[in-house]
């Protein structure tokens, strides 16, 4: 086991998650069923992302991005037993002459954490709220990528989301850390009611530096959502190469689990997860890969986690990387295919 902290100090050594403790929390979330493919985007011959999943007056919703040559644009999709999804509209689209006008890569935040919980969105002032990955060189993950904020008064309905001027946070801050200032990517804003860090809002979003080619986990806080500041000198998770990214948070009992996916630093790409009591000092798990390519339709990668507890059934969404291009496929702790709901 290893301990990836801001500041590995006899205080935080102190908080290291035993081994018995992660050998719990692993048998609690595996998943070891691949139901399959369970969604692509109504054009497929666009590639889907990062799904995001949350609830809403007894409907699963699902925001997911789709890249179409020019950049990320956000979508959204509902499903009545999450299996079953339908494509509803966009969220965020390209725009002309702003800093982000071919990148908006979203992700909603305020999900409510708690392991087996309602998985509703929290509206803070009034608003329901996404930070995305912006950018406006067009192309794959091109250019200098920054972090962005939108929000909206509905949750659910195919609209755009009001997009902010600035980033809330580029690799070109002054105050970006090494393994930071030259790009960004994907985010996750979570409400940290015991204000483990000082405040109430906490960052996770994966960043890579110009002193190291390799992605890190990095963290921010906030008071009001609107301005964010850098937590801690170092990455809460990395492995010094490849990626380790697209971060989830989950509270469990006492604990918070990170779901997270590794790539290169192994071959391929494949799912993580590291648990921590506090936000700050994480446990990484050593056994072995909660989801990693073993099929067809994600041969290649198996990878960009978002994991549920619903009615006694884990269900562990991600993105695949196999013989029907880049899709969002799922896992779960019960064969479905053999004991349906």
């Amino acid at each position: 086991m290893s301990l990836s902290g801001c500041n590995q100090t006899s205080t935080s050594l102190n908080k290291v998650v035993s081994q018995e403790e992660m050998e719990k929390v692993y048998h609690e979330i595996k998943t070891p069923f691949k139901y399959g493919v369970i969604f692509q985007h109504p054009d497929t011959t666009k590639m889907v992302d990062s799904p995001t999943i949350f609830r809403n007056n007894n409907t699963w919703y699902m925001t997911y991005i789709v890249f179409d040559g020019q950049g990320y644009e956000t979508w959204l999709a509902e499903s009545n037993d999450l299996l079953n999804w339908e494509s509803k509209g966009k969220l965020l689209s390209f725009t002309e002459n702003t800093w982000d006008a071919n990148q908006k890569a979203g992700y909603v935040s305020l999900v409510n954490t708690d392991w087996g919980s309602d998985y509703a969105v929290e509206k803070y002032k009034n608003k329901y709220w996404m930070t995305y990955l912006g950018g406006n060189t067009a192309g794959y993950e091109s250019g200098t990528l920054k972090i962005g904020m939108a929000n909206s008064s509905t949750l659910t309905k195919a609209e755009l989301w009001q997009t902010n001027d600035v980033p809330l946070l580029s690799p070109e801050d002054k105050d970006a850390r090494w393994f930071e200032n030259k790009t960004i990517y994907k985010s996750l804003v979570i409400r940290d009611k015991e204000r483990h860090t000082g405040h109430p809002f906490v960052m996770y979003y994966n960043s890579k530096g110009d002193t190291a080619d390799y992605e890190s986990i990095a963290m921010a806080v906030s008071d009001d959502m609107i301005t964010w500041k850098r937590f801690g000198k170092d990455p809460v998770i990395t492995k010094g190469k490849g990626i380790c990214g697209d971060a989830q948070i989950a509270r469990y009992n006492d604990l918070y689990i990170m779901f997270y996916f590794g790539a290169f630093w192994k071959p391929g790409a494949f799912e993580r997860f590291a648990c921590s009591y506090d936000l700050i000092n994480w446990t990484d798990w050593g056994g072995e890969d909660l989801i990693a390519p073993s099929e067809k339709f994600d041969e290649q990668y198996a990878h960009k986690p978002w994991v549920i507890m619903w009615k006694g059934v884990v269900y562990h969404f991600y993105n695949a990387v196999g013989d029907r291009g880049r899709v969002i496929a799922l896992a779960t702790s019960k064969d479905l295919k053999k004991q349906p709901l």
